[in-house]
């Protein structure tokens, strides 16, 4: 009796200790969540540009279905974001996308040739007061139709509201042209429904 015992604890033991192997080589790896996934999720930061959003999608918004013509992804230094042409209402508007502390930040932007005016500390246009937000320049590549050089160098200078949520922006795409003024709104995500763009031809 104390033979049999001692030969189930050896095999237990085995038992156990077979296991405990196969646990600690087992891969660690997440399971990957089924279905589409929404191309605006703030984790999908490293795959989102022309490649997602890019010539050929759709943006609706407001009411209408706008046609991604073009992108321009700017880079300075480590940080990266884009802009989208969209066509589909009375006149063009520009998107803007980035990423600011793990947050999506967008805009939509109109542009503004009525307005005369030069960086400078305080703005007001539309009866909104603007202040410098940040300046700086950026190097930049294009993708279907935007109207710019396919790449190069640009100044920028945003300003912003008090609640930053109404924006005024300065780009000059090389030194001594005049800037190109824009005004732009913040917009959510839940204010969109985007329609990824097909993939690059080969």
């Amino acid at each position: 009796m104390a033979t049999l015992l001692i030969v189930l604890a050896a095999a237990l033991f085995i038992a156990s200790i077979v296991v405990l192997i196969f646990a600690v080589k087992r891969p660690k790896t997440p399971a990957k969540p089924s279905g589409r996934r929404d191309p605006l999720y703030a984790g999908a930061m490293e795959q989102f540009g022309p490649r997602q959003l890019g010539p050929g999608a759709i943006v609706s918004y407001s009411g209408i279905d706008y046609v991604v013509r073009g992108s321009v992804t700017y880079r300075e230094g480590p940080f990266v974001w884009w802009e989208h042409l969209l066509e589909g209402g009375d006149q063009p508007v520009w998107f803007s996308v980035e990423e600011d502390d793990g947050r999506l930040e967008m805009a939509m932007w109109m542009t503004r040739k009525d307005l005369q005016l030069q960086p400078g500390s305080v703005h007001v246009v539309d009866g909104v007061t603007f202040h410098e937000a940040e300046r700086g320049r950026a190097g930049y590549t294009t993708e279907g139709t935007t109207g710019l050089p396919a790449g190069g160098e640009m100044e920028y200078v945003d300003y912003a509201d008090a609640d930053e949520t109404t924006l005024l922006s300065f780009e000059r795409w090389a030194p001594g042209l005049p800037w190109e003024i824009s005004t732009g709104k913040s917009v959510s995500a839940g204010e969109l429904t985007v329609y990824p763009a097909p993939p690059p031809s080969s």
